[in-house]
């Protein structure tokens, strides 16, 4: 654990100290060696528990997100050097500073034993975000946006807080190891329960995004500078989906009255933002609300509890991961040239990159779950075990699934095909680090095909 932690934390002072013209490669160069490092993580063992400290351990469920966080560092900062080019020295320092802060809490976010530092690790998470977004967003609105994920996020954290003290004084310990041992008391009012599983849940739920609590995530992909999309979309978002497998577990079987409300709203919720996106013109609203969409099937896999679908939504959670933080890096290299998001002003883009346009359709068929790769067996799975809980739910997964697959090929279509826009006059070329960047997206996505059972 600490062999991963240290070093990270030893980034700051390398992005801080290092030379200007060495800033970048040190940065990317460090960062790429602790990634390489962290894959050790992911060799399956017998153990329940594996590193196991008094305070942090490595299990089967956090180990595959654990390595995605410390994958997509380097690439975090590989992405951002562009849009920094124009900044002083130091504003680029505090950049790369303010994005290697979030990694440790996010390291220690998904290896924490103890459900105190639990909280305090998945809260610490947002004040660098925050930062981000308001400081280096690119319009005025990066402010509301930043109101908007700081409110939704910590309105919902309270319950989340005094359900966990709650659970402290009722059992007299918060250690993950020891709640697995001792079943919760037997509440001496019905209410208590609910309530209690509600607390605990609804935390999650916001940050997953549920639908209906979903209005803070475009909001914010929208604003972020492209560090900050490829950061919630592929890290904090887990968060969420990682927060209720590790809660459901503890809290033995969700009571009914919270399984439906929460099941409909996530399944009907997956429909409803597939459906927004056929109708969206902005690029990266288009991707957030897609986010959203699979997100809203990774929520009702982990209510419903079976090895099934946790497997499906550990599979679904970390190639969305890699997707959509690929996307948003295509979308950025597309606004970085035209200036625009707005999906009728960047048009027809192919024949001027087809290199990128290949990256393009790469992107786009994982994303909407083409066979062999393993957001198709994640999906799948998510499905099989839903189907199996109650047959009704294969209208609205199915359905879901169809508007992906129409909104992905509607993307596709219109930033690379169609007549190029008139005012578009000159276009600089995909450069080698884009192409790193795509390379480095992909190939893990392409290697877990290979061997799926790493991440399930």
């Amino acid at each position: 654990m600490l062999k991963i932690i240290l070093p990270t934390i030893m980034l700051l002072p390398v992005a801080l100290l290092s030379p200007q013209k060495f800033l970048w490669i040190n940065t990317t160069a460090h960062s790429l060696i602790i990634a390489t490092l962290s894959l050790q993580w992911i060799l399956p063992s017998y153990y329940p528990y594996k590193n196991l400290t008094q305070w942090s351990g490595i299990d089967q469920t956090s180990a595959p997100l654990m390595v995605l966080s410390c994958w997509l560092l380097p690439l975090m900062i590989l992405a951002s050097q562009n849009h920094l080019q124009h900044e002083p020295p130091a504003r680029k320092r505090i950049f790369t500073a303010t994005l290697i802060m979030i990694q440790p809490f996010i390291i220690l976010a998904f290896s924490t034993t103890e459900l105190t530092l639990f909280y305090i690790s998945f809260e610490a998470t947002l004040i660098p975000t925050l930062i981000l977004i308001t400081r280096w967003g690119n319009q005025p609105e990066r402010l509301s946006a930043g109101i908007y994920l700081l409110f939704y996020t910590l309105i919902s954290s309270l319950p989340l807080l005094v359900a966990i003290l709650h659970l402290h004084t009722q059992t007299g310990t918060l250690h993950l190891t020891m709640l697995a041992l001792n079943p919760p008391l037997p509440p001496t009012n019905p209410w208590t329960n609910l309530l209690s599983s509600m607390a605990l849940l609804t935390a999650f739920m916001v940050k997953a995004p549920l639908y209906g609590l979903h209005l803070w995530l475009p909001k914010a992909h929208v604003e972020a500078p492209i560090a900050g999309s490829m950061l919630l979309a592929a890290l904090l978002l887990k968060l969420g989906g990682y927060g209720i497998m590790r809660i459901t577990v503890l809290t033995g079987p969700v009571p009914d009255t919270l399984l439906y409300p929460f099941l409909a709203l996530a399944l009907w919720g997956a429909l409803m933002t597939s459906s927004i996106c056929l109708r969206q013109t902005d690029l990266k609203s288009l991707i957030a609300y897609s986010s959203v969409s699979h997100m809203g099937l990774v929520i009702a896999a982990c209510m419903i509890q079976t090895h099934w679908s946790f497997s499906g939504a550990m599979i679904l959670m970390i190639s969305h991961g890699l997707t959509s933080s690929m996307l948003f890096c295509l979308a950025n290299t597309n606004y970085e040239r035209t200036h625009s998001r707005i999906l009728l002003l960047a048009r027809g883009l192919q024949p001027l990159l087809p290199l990128m346009a290949t990256w393009w359709l790469l992107a786009n068929l994982t994303n909407m779950a083409l066979p062999p790769t393993t957001n198709l067996m994640a999906e799948l799975t998510i499905m099989i075990a839903l189907f199996n809980w109650s047959p009704l739910t294969i209208l609205m997964t199915g359905a879901a699934t169809f508007l992906t697959a129409s909104y992905t090929l509607f993307m596709f279509a219109t930033t690379q095909r169609g007549p190029l826009p008139t005012h578009i006059t000159h276009m600089q070329n995909s450069t080698t680090r884009e192409h790193l960047l795509m390379t480095l997206h992909i190939i893990p996505l392409l290697l877990l095909i290979l061997k799926p059972s790493l991440i399930s």
